[in-house]
């Protein structure tokens, strides 16, 4: 039972991985939608109005998804530290490593340099 429960968890955390911008919209659609069904249970006050009751959905919807993002952010920095992203390691990022030489194996200026 539990390494299914393990097998679900890991198959879950792969689909959210490969499909991050799906995930966010689905939980600002979610949340947008429990939070007008709350307002239109009668929680909210009888005399907001339709719009208002939209506006309220929206800055819900925002505030989760800002929550969901900033654990995502918080998930991502700590599996890097980790180690198991070593995709950011074999970078070469030094600038001047990218550029051609000034001169070839003979001695003769390359032209990219010359003006």
């Amino acid at each position: 039972m539990d390494s299914k429960r393990m097998s679900s968890s890991s198959s879950v955390q792969s689909w959210v991985e490969e499909h991050k911008l799906s995930t966010v919209a689905g939980v600002w659609a979610a949340a947008a939608g429990a939070s007008v069904a709350y307002s239109r249970r009668g929680a909210a006050p009888q005399r907001a109005a339709t719009s208002l009751r939209l506006i309220h959905a929206r800055i819900h919807a925002q505030a989760l998804t800002l929550a969901v993002l900033g654990g995502a952010a918080a998930f991502v920095h700590y599996r890097s530290k980790k180690g198991k992203n070593h995709a950011a390691d074999k970078l070469d990022l030094d600038f001047y490593s990218q550029l051609p030489p000034a001169t070839d194996a003979d001695g003769n200026e390359n032209e990219r340099w010359s003006w």
